[in-house]
């Protein structure tokens, strides 16, 4: 066989894998925008749940969702942003420094079940912050962090040098430098790296499950140490733990499409804010 003919087979094969995905995924998406569509409505999307949660709408794991995701941005952005800027800009080049970024990769790929044993043990339990909204969204915070450390640290990787130099040599310090030139220009992958990691956190459900979250709430939580409704575990309760199950099939795959639809929506935005600040980031040279 000649070199001709083996690249022929070995891409004909990488387009029959991303075929069979694309198809897979279009056959599970359709069956949930099929069957969930008919149950989208108004009153779905702002009712709370009644009747058993066999009625009415999602409106309170919405809300659950949208504040735990807010929580876990202020915890997990801020400090996963610092960290890869330490860990690119200024941490020595040593045994420690690789075991760190080792250690920060082997735990984004942990399983979300040890981070939510891991919150209950530290934020329940020793913190004292019981089943809450803050105890949900630190533990997710943990999950995320390593997610947002690695993107923003491969993000600042892609700055060439010359634009740190550049600074240094003007009379900037060395974190003017990292803040007028480098920063800006990694702003598109942390972005990037950010929505994607609370776009995961959105949708976890074993760490919420031993943190905070509740079986059924039809209220909203009115602190941050008070018990939430999630989508996620809404769907997990109505798909395999409700009494009813044949009864609200329909309203379990509505809360799907919401969740999938949430979830696709921040990807979406991460798309689409990663462009628009590499436009700008082109136009401005």
């Amino acid at each position: 066989m000649s070199g001709r003919q083996k690249q022929f087979v070995g891409f004909s094969v990488l387009r029959l894998s991303a075929l069979v995905v694309l198809l897979i995924l279009v056959v599970i998406l359709g069956d949930i925008v099929v069957k969930g569509a008919g149950v989208i409505s108004w009153d779905f999307l702002t009712q709370a749940p009644t009747n058993g949660m066999t009625e009415g709408g999602i409106f309170p794991a919405v809300v659950g969702t949208f504040l735990v995701t807010l929580i876990t941005a202020v915890i997990a952005v801020p400090l996963g942003i610092f960290a890869a800027i330490y860990l690119n800009e200024y941490a020595p080049k040593t045994k420690v420094t690789r075991l760190i970024r080792l250690s920060i990769r082997n735990l984004a790929g942990v399983p979300s079940v040890v981070f939510g044993l891991f919150g209950v043990a530290l934020f329940v339990r020793l913190f004292g912050f019981g089943t809450s909204l803050i105890a949900a969204g630190a533990t997710l915070g943990l999950l995320t962090l390593p997610v947002i450390i690695t993107a923003s640290e491969e993000a600042l990787k892609t700055v060439p040098n010359s634009y740190r130099e550049g600074a240094l040599a003007l009379g900037a310090t060395k974190w003017q430098a990292i803040r007028t030139n480098v920063l800006p220009s990694a702003l598109p992958g942390i972005l990037t790296g950010v929505i994607l990691g609370l776009a995961r956190a959105a949708g976890e459900t074993a760490p919420i499950l031993f943190t905070g979250v509740a079986f059924y709430l039809p209220f909203l939580p009115d602190s941050i140490f008070s018990q939430f409704m999630a989508l996620p575990y809404h769907l997990y309760i109505l798909a395999t733990q409700h009494h009813a199950i044949e009864q609200v099939r329909p309203l379990a795959y509505g809360t799907a499409l919401v969740l999938i639809t949430l979830v696709f929506s921040m990807n979406l935005f991460a798309i689409i804010l990663r462009s628009y600040f590499r436009r700008k980031a082109v136009n401005s040279r």
